[in-house]
């Protein structure tokens, strides 16, 4: 039997957007909106079929499956859905079957779209994507071309310090970039240069700026972030850091460009580390992280900003014991490069985070050295990172374990094994170790490694196969007949795993298209957005994931700054009865896209499929 309308009001009335409707909205929307009594099994739409409206369930359930046909959720009263498609080409985005005995109430897309534009709290609810304001003139979120210098002043090798210092003087600038007749940079020289090397060293007038100036200095790209300028200026003790692309400088940032910019706390922390001459002094600085925390999600930063920032802390942690390592062991043998994996890795943390890393050593080191020094110093950042509050790897992935101190060789050997045999260890390595990233020491050790071993992993589609099925093993919480599933045992009972059933889907999503495109970043939004641009994903499936990433990954944060807030340690397991409604419902819709996107890169294997 159809409901009346003083029913259907009443439940308007108790479900979110639709309470904070004033009253006579509330009637005016039960006179427009249209019954489907379900007395059969019904399909209510297919995937791609046009949708009338939004469905909002009065009384029965409903069964939502991806275009696949794998079910992905089995909704209830007061649950709406079709939303997703409605709102972003009018298309359905999976397909709906209600159960026997189901009432639906069908909202017109047309009254859809007015309250949307009307509401503030119903446009909120309907925009899934849920992104916090960037607040204007922030330098740590500001990216590098729009706080540099364009078209920065240059000079050849073989020009005199004198022509150097006029060019300065005459284009009233504290550096010339000398690049070669490629225009490719291989140095800088600025101001203090002159003073401190020529004249204080009574050089000729006639010197070459080649013998004084910085040779290959530190550069970032356009892209970089504000923080990223600040941690590096302060870390590394400089004034001047040329923004190149493809080696050719296109700006110059100094300090004083950033003095009309607050810093960061981020870049304090960071600066202090760089000075640090102990652990334990490190550590009394990184006991200030849940606080940035806070202050930076209280800001409205979005979470990859707030990540990368907490995480550059932990990469100056990381060079700052190298530094102090070699003070106390003298300086290597050979060449060495230490990578950070995991979240580290892909510039991920948060609150709560262990060390996961290695070491790459030049070919050329002996045995006793293998054994003696870098053992020796591995063990030396191991132990400070987990002073400083980086807790030991629990599966021993660091660079402690002689495994994971090796040379370059050996590296690309373990790559290639892993990949001609996907075996389930094989495959667990692999997901840890194609998100490394170059923390301190001699990149060159891993460039060509990774070209080659995305190549080669992009090319053996039994690899990629196993490495889909392997990712599928992480699963969203949703449970077929009562949405969220949470954790029903344990010290965590009743809570979602935010990490390992939350974010982690999502990385081993985007580390497969990273295979297949052999695209270089591991930062798990970064790779998404560049499988977009490469077509490996849709422009709506992209967005939609994005969106269910951006969702889930500030949902995460905001329960931890929680934590934080009220003097306990933050963690990653959220109740969903901390929720409200709307929270609830947001949160859900995100794990069913991640859900769906499962389903589709599943059966998209050709080998396991």
């Amino acid at each position: 039997m159809s409901p009346s309308s003083e029913q259907i009001l009443r439940l308007l009335s108790t479900v979110h957007p639709y309470d904070t409707l004033p009253p006579d909205r509330q009637a005016e929307l039960v006179a427009k909106l249209a019954v489907l009594d379900c007395r059969d099994d019904t399909v209510v739409y297919e995937y791609g079929d046009d949708l009338p409206g939004l469905f909002l369930i009065f009384e029965g359930s409903v069964e939502i499956s991806d275009r696949h046909g794998v079910v992905v959720s089995h909704l209830g009263p007061r649950n709406s859905f079709g939303e997703r498609g409605l709102l972003r080409d009018g298309l359905a985005a999976t397909t709906a079957r209600a159960d026997k005995g189901t009432v639906l109430l069908v909202l017109p897309r047309g009254l859809v779209s007015g309250l949307i534009a009307e509401f503030q709290s119903v446009a909120r609810f309907f925009d899934r994507a849920n992104r916090p304001q960037a607040r204007l003139n922030d330098l740590a979120t500001s990216l590098a071309e729009t706080l540099m210098a364009r078209n920065p002043i240059s000079c050849r090798p073989e020009t005199t310090v004198q022509e150097a210092a006029r060019m300065m003087r005459q284009r009233r600038v504290s550096s010339l970039c000398v690049t070669d007749p490629t225009d490719v940079l291989v140095g800088i020289v600025t101001t203090r240069d002159l003073a401190g090397k020529v004249l204080a060293e009574g050089l000729s007038a006639e010197t070459p700026v080649a013998q004084i100036m910085s040779e290959q200095p530190v550069t970032l790209a356009p892209t970089a972030l504000g923080s990223d300028i600040l941690h590096l200026m302060m870390e590394r003790r400089i004034g001047h850091l040329p923004i190149v692309e493809n080696g050719r400088p296109v700006g110059m940032i100094t300090q004083s460009d950033l003095t009309r910019f607050q810093a960061v706390s981020s870049a304090s922390l960071v600066s202090e580390i760089a000075q640090a001459g102990s652990a334990e002094d490190m550590a009394r600085v990184t006991a200030g992280i849940p606080k940035l925390l806070v202050q930076l999600v209280a800001g409205g930063s979005r979470h990859d900003v707030v990540t990368r920032l907490i995480t550059d802390i932990a990469d100056a942690s990381t060079r700052r014991l190298l530094a102090l390592a070699e003070k106390e062991l003298g300086p290597p043998p050979v060449p060495y490069l230490w990578l950070a994996c995991g979240s580290q890795g892909r510039q991920e943390q948060t609150g709560v985070s262990d060390q996961d890393n290695c070491l790459f050593l030049d070919d050329t080191v002996s045995e006793a050295d293998r054994e003696g020094y870098f053992a020796a110093l591995a063990k030396f950042v191991s132990d400070g990172l987990n002073t400083c509050g980086y807790v030991f790897c629990p599966g021993d992935m660091m660079a402690t374990n002689p495994r994971w101190c090796q040379p370059a060789r050996v590296w690309r050997s373990y790559f290639q094994g892993w990949i001609d045999k996907p075996d389930p260890e094989a495959q667990m390595l692999s997901s840890v170790m194609f998100d490394l990233r170059p923390i301190g020491g001699h990149k060159a050790l891993f460039e060509d490694l990774q070209e080659a071993t995305l190549r080669a992993a992009s090319a053996n589609s039994i690899f990629v196969a196993h490495m889909i099925s392997n990712s599928l093993k992480h699963s969203p919480p949703l449970n077929l007949l009562r949405g969220l599933a949470t954790i029903r045992s344990g010290e965590h009972k009743n809570t979602l795993d935010m990490k390992l059933q939350g974010v982690v889907p999502i990385v081993d999503l985007a580390r497969i298209h990273a295979l297949r495109g052999r695209i270089e970043a591991v930062n798990t939004r970064a790779r998404l957005v560049e499988a977009r641009k490469n077509g490996q994903l849709s422009q709506s499936g992209a967005s939609d994931l994005l969106d269910a990433y951006d969702l889930i990954a500030e949902s995460r944060l905001l329960h931890q700054v929680d934590l934080v807030k009220r003097g306990m340690r933050p963690d990653n397991f959220l109740q969903p009865s901390s929720l409200s409604d709307f929270e609830r419902s947001h949160l859900r819709d995100a794990f069913v896209v991640v859900k769906t996107m499962q389903s589709a890169i599943g059966h998209g294997r050709s080998i396991l499929g």
